[in-house]
């Protein structure tokens, strides 16, 4: 059976209206997506770190309920875990403030299991950190070894803009393993100052991988692919209550459509056709208009039990 492992960083997300806490939950970019592929019925491993507290512990257990293998996430014993404050704003969406409490970033774990055809998904400041980058890097250069779909979610936020160009060789490496490459309209516009699809694809994208994504919320994902094809997909007006997961959910649905549609390593390498796209992107639109309608940072139960295969 093939899975997904995702690799980064554990929150507990605080959420805000109004200035007033209206939820706390388990959340971190990959967590959000690994917790939907969970529910969705999709094997899923995740590999992590959280602090020796209730706060850890709740995240782990959270992992298991949800059906993830929680074995490599790290627990610190001299350190809490991070916390997110999130403020939602008239639209929904939300402004960060996050809390760290780790003396300095480690990562020690074990490599999972990695077999041909299963899915890494890797994102985030999590991605570039230089002080965890020789293990983030040990792994996914063993996963690409062993076979494996590589996918990654750039999510770079401004308050990491001031590191660009130190964390640029570390950017380049990550779009250089990756089968397919993800990012926003904002993300592109924090690293290059660029906000035009065809020229961050043309000019930061296509040397490494000809999978492209381009997310600009409500507006058309953006398509660049093999052999040239270049395609808009609409989204579907959605009445959301948070937007918090949009993006992660994104990841999740499209993962779930690859393994869904039977999609291999081998096509990646040769190129997906037109009508798999379509067929994978739906699903990521799907799981991330679902995510939305909802507080919380995943798919709801309900809807995983329906997706699943």
């Amino acid at each position: 059976m093939r899975k997904v492992i995702g690799i980064g960083e554990t929150v507990l997300d605080i959420i805000f209206r109004n200035e007033q806490p209206i939820h706390a939950l388990p959340g971190g970019s990959t967590f959000n997506a690994i917790i939907s592929l969970g529910r969705a019925g999709v094997k899923t491993s995740f590999i992590g770190e959280t602090g020796n507290d209730r706060v850890g512990r709740m995240i782990i257990q959270f992992l298991k309920d949800n059906g993830c293998d929680a074995d490599c996430v790290n627990v610190y014993p001299d350190s809490k875990s991070p916390l997110s404050l999130a403020f939602l704003n008239e639209q929904n969406d939300a402004d960060y403030l996050f809390y760290k409490n780790h003396p300095n970033d480690r990562l020690d774990f074990t490599f999972p299991e990695v077999n041909p055809d299963d899915i890494v998904l890797y994102g985030s400041y999590y991605a570039l950190n230089p002080v965890i980058r020789p293990q983030v890097k040990g792994f996914l250069d063993y996963a690409h070894d062993r076979g494996a779909i590589l996918y990654y979610d750039v999510n770079f936020r401004a308050s990491h803009q001031h590191e660009v160009m130190k964390l640029t060789p570390n950017l380049l490496e990550n779009f250089e393993l990756a089968d397919i490459v993800r990012g926003s309209s904002e993300d592109f516009l924090i690293l290059f100052k660029k906000d035009d699809p065809d020229v961050v694809y043309r000019s930061q994208i296509m040397f490494y991988t000809k999978k492209f994504i381009y997310t600009q919320a409500a507006a058309p994902v953006e398509l660049r692919a093999d052999g040239g094809l270049k395609k808009q997909y609409p989204v579907e007006p959605t009445e959301t209550v948070s937007t918090i997961g949009a993006g992660d959910n994104f990841n999740a649905g499209l993962l779930y459509g690859l393994i869904r549609y039977g999609i291999t390593r081998r096509e990646m390498e040769t190129g997906l056709r037109e009508e798999q796209w379509d067929q994978i992107i739906q699903c990521a639109q799907q799981f991330s208009a679902e995510a939305c309608r909802s507080p919380y940072n995943y798919i709801s139960p309900e809807f995983g039990a329906k997706m699943k295969m």
